[in-house]
């Protein structure tokens, strides 16, 4: 049976892990487009083969994983080979979290997607859409605490993304992650009894 999905996004630096994690200890299902992601290029991944192929062996570590930083170097200086990478790794990806969401054993299920605003196929694939949303400048403060990047490169990488008012427009349901953990949890709390009762009214929404 299908399950009714979640889908959560957030800028970079907004705090998206830490709400997954606190649904997951609420006893939720998180498909988590970005681990998928990883799955498929780490050694003996299913897209390694394909990427091989396209972009030649000098993207692949000796041990058989994707070499991010080569691959990143190689995409930023082409846009033709952007569009080959994710011509690649997309499609598997939507097969992978479609199935895994329909696979999920909660009443609902949360569908982690960064980019999600901006991909538009995996809006129509979720029942609600969750957004982490802070203001941009504690965004730039994370990020140089955990990445260690210049507040300018930060901003670089914000400016690829959705604006906030994009996200915020394009929201069903938003989570400030401004404060502490305990207004975070008790944001997530009340989601997680409203999701509950959706998912029971509507069983068997599309994933």
């Amino acid at each position: 049976m299908s399950r009714f999905v979640v889908g959560l996004t957030g800028g970079i630096g907004s705090g998206k892990s830490t709400v997954a994690d606190l649904f997951v200890a609420r006893g939720v299902a998180l498909v988590d487009t970005d681990a998928i992601a990883h799955e498929l290029t780490a050694p003996g991944g299913a897209a390694m083969a394909d990427l091989v192929a396209a972009f030649g062996p000098e993207v692949r570590q000796a041990d058989g994983a994707l070499d991010r930083a080569a691959m990143r170097a190689r995409v930023f200086a082409d846009g033709a080979a952007k569009a080959r990478l994710e011509g690649i790794l997309h499609p598997l990806i939507r097969r992978l979290s479609l199935a895994r969401c329909a696979a999920a054993p909660s009443p609902y299920v949360l569908l982690a997607v960064p980019l999600l605003v901006e991909s538009g196929s995996y809006r129509d694939r979720c029942d609600r859409v969750l957004v982490v949303d802070c203001d941009e400048a504690l965004q730039v403060a994370r990020v140089q605490a955990r990445s260690r990047l210049a507040a300018g490169e930060v901003r670089a990488i914000m400016a690829a993304q959705a604006s906030r008012a994009q996200r915020l427009a394009a929201a069903d349901d938003v989570v400030r992650n401004d404060a502490g953990l305990e207004g975070l949890a008790a944001q997530v709390d009340e989601l997680h009894r409203k999701y509950t009762a959706l998912a029971a009214a509507k069983p068997q929404a599309t994933c």
